[in-house]
């Protein structure tokens, strides 16, 4: 059976690249922000490797910054090219999401 996780991974650059696309945002804080929205299950141990993956494609950058408290933070934006790839995603997802709500909201006709 498929679980969430598994679903959600196919959209999880996206999510990631809105909320960076929304303010600078550093690792943890980006964490806790998806956990905010109802997705507990993404730890900031799945976004390191999902950050590090969105830069090595050019879609995002980073830079240190101080930090009001301890050492320096790496904050991400978004690249032209993230942006283009967010509206991409954006409008591949809704011409998915509508069909598929649609289907999977039918009720038992029998």
């Amino acid at each position: 059976m498929m679980s969430r996780t598994q679903i959600l991974k196919g959209i999880l650059d996206a999510c990631v690249m809105t909320i960076i696309k929304e303010d600078e945002v550093y690792g943890y804080e980006l964490a806790v922000r998806l956990q905010e929205v109802g997705l507990p299950e993404i730890s900031d141990g799945t976004i390191y490797p999902v950050l590090l993956r969105l830069q090595k494609k050019g879609f995002i950058f980073s830079e240190l910054k101080d930090s009001p408290s301890g050492p320096k933070r790496k904050y991400y934006y978004l690249t032209k090219e993230g942006e283009e790839e967010l509206n991409s995603i954006i409008q591949q997802w809704n011409t998915i999401v509508t069909p598929v709500n649609e289907l999977l909201g039918r009720k038992d006709e029998t």
